[in-house]
């Protein structure tokens, strides 16, 4: 991806470090709160990166409340956000899922867009200033759905998952129906307005998809369900400083050829960073899963994000529930760290 600003560079176990600079990588995301318990545990597990999902405030909370109310990401309660993740001797990568309150009118074209726009522009401004260096957002303003969340997989383990029939009858998420006509239009608005400041800030924004990846689901269209609206998004504004939070999971949902498209973005240096999971089944009807009984052949997917010279961070995403997991699956997300790094050590030897 793009040079970052100077930002972006921190020290960390005495060695600076610019993201840009590290290899293909096994970290750990999909929290809010950096307790120096949460840290310390990430510490044991052998990884140095991480990512937050939308973090908590106040800063020195211990429980997991997200921003809510609020309106942008304050520039100090960043700098102390990765001085902490730091000062664990870890490096804190990107914060992603920009919460929905500060932009769905953005997304939805309400009467607070250009209010929001100038809130999220600071946001990725101060973002910039504390020296953190990826946002990770979404184009889903009714958030992700799921029809269960017990389904049972490998030994009992309990995991999420979807049949498709089961929304059909979902009520209106919002005011009222909306076409993909608007919903694009509105994207690109987004874009034109974010992307320079983005790369002004030395800020890598990354796009996750639509999940599930349906067409529609309580009368919002869903964007980014597809190979080629993925294209035509990073075709709508160029910019270094634009790529895709690359979820396998979700690609796997939609049934997509995952070498193709690795291939394509990965070429395109467009690959941000990689949520690996997998799920058993594709649309209409799949159940979230071990990444070893997934879809995909996940050593040869570790392969080809290699091949094409990837070179970010890779976190397990959703995981399964297993016996005596906390609320976090700590237990479900060490097997995954775990065989992930395997897997990594093994396409480095070969």
């Amino acid at each position: 991806m793009a040079e970052q600003s100077s930002d972006s560079t921190a020290n960390v176990r005495g060695t600076d470090f610019d993201v840009d600079d590290l290899p293909m990588r096994v970290g750990v995301g999909q929290f809010m709160q950096p307790t120096p318990e949460r840290l310390r545990y990430i510490d044991q597990l052998g990884v140095e990166d991480i990512l937050l999902n939308m973090y908590a405030t106040p800063l020195l909370s211990d429980t997991e409340v997200p921003l809510t109310g609020d309106s942008e990401w304050d520039f100090q309660e960043l700098v102390q956000l990765r001085n902490r993740v730091e000062d664990a001797g870890l490096r804190l990568n990107a914060i992603e899922n920009l919460p929905i309150s500060f932009y769905e009118d953005v997304m939805l074209g309400g009467p607070d867009r250009d209010e929001q726009l100038e809130h999220v522009k600071t946001t990725i401004r101060n973002m910039g200033r504390a020296g953190i260096p990826i946002l990770g957002y979404h184009w889903s303003p009714s958030g992700v759905w799921r029809t269960s969340t017990s389904r049972r997989v490998r030994g009992g383990a309990e995991a999420t998952g979807l049949d498709a029939a089961e929304l059909e009858d979902a009520p209106l998420s919002h005011d009222r129906e909306y076409t993909e006509e608007e919903l694009w239009e509105n994207y690109e608005y987004f874009l034109e307005a974010v992307l320079p400041v983005a790369e002004e800030a030395g800020v890598t924004l990354a796009l996750h998809p639509n999940d599930p990846p349906l067409e529609r689901v309580g009368g919002v269209p869903f964007l980014f369900r597809n190979f080629e609206n993925f294209k035509r998004a990073m075709d709508l504004v160029e910019s270094d400083n634009h790529g895709l939070e690359f979820c396998l999971g979700t690609w796997s949902e939609m049934g997509e050829d995952l070498f193709e498209v690795i291939e394509y973005f990965g070429e395109r240096d467009e690959l941000v960073y990689v949520h690996f999971r997998d799920v058993e089944g594709t649309l209409p009807s799949f159940t979230e899963t071990f990444l070893d009984e997934g879809n995909f052949d996940e050593y040869a997917i570790l392969e080809a994000l290699d091949d094409v010279g990837f070179s970010g961070l890779m976190i397990p995403d959703h995981v399964p529930r297993l016996e005596g997991d906390d609320d976090w699956k700590d237990r479900g997300r060490a097997y995954t760290v775990g065989y992930i790094k395997g897997m990594l050590r093994g396409v480095r030897s070969s």
